[in-house]
Formats: C-alpha cells, structure tokens, sequence
C-alpha cells in the first residue's frame, strides 16, 4: 500500500474563539473538537503504523 492510496488523515481544524457562545451548550463546539482530535490521534497512529517509512 502506498501513501497515495492510504492518505495520511488530516488534523481537525480547532474551533475559533468565536466559534463557542459561552451558553453552556450540552455539546460545545470545543467537545466535538476534542472528540474529532482523538479520533484524528487514533487514525493516524495507525496511519504510521502501516507506513513506518513515513518520517512526518
């Protein structure tokens, strides 16, 4: 498998400060951020793992 038909994933895009309303939301956009962060973490992790060769 090469790095072109197993792209390395891309990182989530932080919320901007504007992006939160500060109203105590059940889900905020900073918890969806964190969520999308940890699965980015995962998926990458793997990502090296099946590319070792990959020094980024």
């Amino acid at each position: 498998m090469t790095p072109d038909d197993d792209p390395r994933p891309l990182e989530p895009e932080a919320p901007l400060p504007s992006d939160c309303c500060n109203s105590g939301c059940p889900i905020c956009v900073h918890d969806l951020y964190a969520e999308q962060l940890q699965h980015y973490r995962e998926q990458l992790a793997a990502w090296k793992a099946r590319h070792p060769e990959s020094s980024l």
